[in-house]
């Protein structure tokens, strides 16, 4: 049996603020610290704002105004039915970036938020100051490389071609969501497996998909993926995200993840046009803002500072 939880679970309490921010036809949870320039969180799955909860204060203190928040369809966010193409999540960034008041913001996604991130740069480009991708490839690379590398990255995305069969959120949500734990235990760099912070983040995670409507949703994205391959809005979607990347950006990997290999992602530089850096992380999984906080928080205020 599965206990459901409601949406307070993720309003945890800490040096920042819990609001809500209605941008693009939705309502969106967002957690705030700092003033400054805005330098917008993206989470990535099976996660929520919670992945930042370390990276979030000290951006804020190194003087900016550090935003984390719930994906449409996670956490307390809202959980409209449609909404999961790249289209309409990238839009949800820019929307979000004007309604707190921006004209612009520093990005920094992680896994499904790096994808959005790179689609958010891709098509709104004067909006986007300053990209920081953490285990996520461009999208054109990854579709590429299920195509090209089966013994790799397709059979790296099993779990992801699992995700297209119908229902499948109920197998995510059963038995506490013990399928979440597994997909985080599997991503997961060895190192940080064997730590207390491990256990305390898989369990937070677990219980946030239980959260009526964040399995389906958050699984809509990755069904829009494949839909949209055989339909004239994958096309589409792809010819936009041919146009070179303007935003200087800064990629981070796990030489570890085992979500989108590291030879996946590395192939990305060639759509950026602007300064751009690959900074590969040794020892370290899909999880870099988890697995190495220090590391990554440094780089991300070296990138956003310059």
């Amino acid at each position: 049996m599965t206990s459901q939880v409601d949406e307070s679970c993720v309003l945890t309490e800490g040096p920042w603020t819990h609001r809500f921010v209605g941008a693009n036809g939705s309502r969106f949870h967002v957690v705030e610290a700092g003033t400054g320039p805005l330098v917008l969180l993206l989470h990535g799955f099976p996660e929520f704002w919670w992945a930042w909860h370390d990276v979030l204060p000290r951006i804020a203190d190194a003087g900016f105004r550090a935003v984390a928040i719930d994906l449409r369809g996670y956490g307390a966010s809202d959980k409209p039915p449609r909404g999961y193409d790249g289209y309409t999540m990238a839009a949800d960034v820019t929307g979000l970036i004007r309604a707190l008041g921006e004209r612009s913001a520093m990005i920094v996604g992680a896994g499904v938020g790096g994808m959005i991130g790179w689609a958010a740069a891709a098509f709104h480009p004067k909006m986007v100051n300053r990209l920081v991708v953490l285990g996520a490839a461009h999208p054109l690379r990854l579709r590429a490389a299920l195509f090209a590398d089966p013994r790799g990255q397709l059979a790296a995305s099993r779990a992801i071609l699992k995700f297209q069969v119908p229902r499948y959120e109920h197998v995510l949500t059963r038995d506490d969501a013990a399928e979440v734990g597994a997909l985080v235990e599997h991503w997961a760099g060895p190192a940080w497996r064997d730590t207390d912070e491990y256990a305390d983040y898989a369990a937070r995670c677990r219980e946030a998909m239980r959260i009526p409507q964040a399995a389906f949703c958050s699984l809509e994205a990755y069904r829009w993926v494949f839909r949209s391959a055989l339909r004239l809005q994958g096309y589409r979607f792809v010819k936009l995200m041919q146009q070179p990347i303007t935003t200087p950006t800064l990629q981070m990997h796990g030489a570890l993840d085992t979500a989108v290999l590291p030879r996946t992602a590395q192939g990305s530089g060639r759509y950026v046009i602007a300064p751009y850096e690959w900074r590969l992380i040794d020892g370290v999984g899909h999880f870099l803002h988890q697995e190495a906080t220090d590391v990554v928080t440094g780089e991300i205020l070296r990138w956003i500072k310059t």
